[in-house]
């Protein structure tokens, strides 16, 4: 006779041999791990504080209103591309 084996040791076994699987492809479909998503972040966060480093103006950028009026004369500026020289 055999020796006497114990079932739930091999479906365990199993189990965790499926679950590897199933974890690897979940890796390979839905991207990055955790310490990359971090050092993303990281990285992210130091190119911000390095560009609000080297701003020249603080405050509010500058957009819209007086832009491009450079002759403080109030008049819109050209559109690109309208001057004939």
């Amino acid at each position: 006779m055999g020796d006497v084996v114990n079932l739930n040791k091999f479906r365990k076994r199993k189990a965790k041999v499926e679950r590897a699987k199933r974890a690897e492809s979940n890796r390979r479909l839905h991207g990055r791990t955790k310490a990359e998503r971090a050092r993303e972040e990281l990285q992210k966060g130091q190119l911000t504080r390095k560009l609000d480093g080297a701003r020249l103006e603080g405050g509010a950028p500058t957009g819209g209103d007086s832009a491009g009026d450079t002759a403080g004369n109030g008049a819109e500026p050209d559109p690109p591309g309208s001057r004939v020289e």
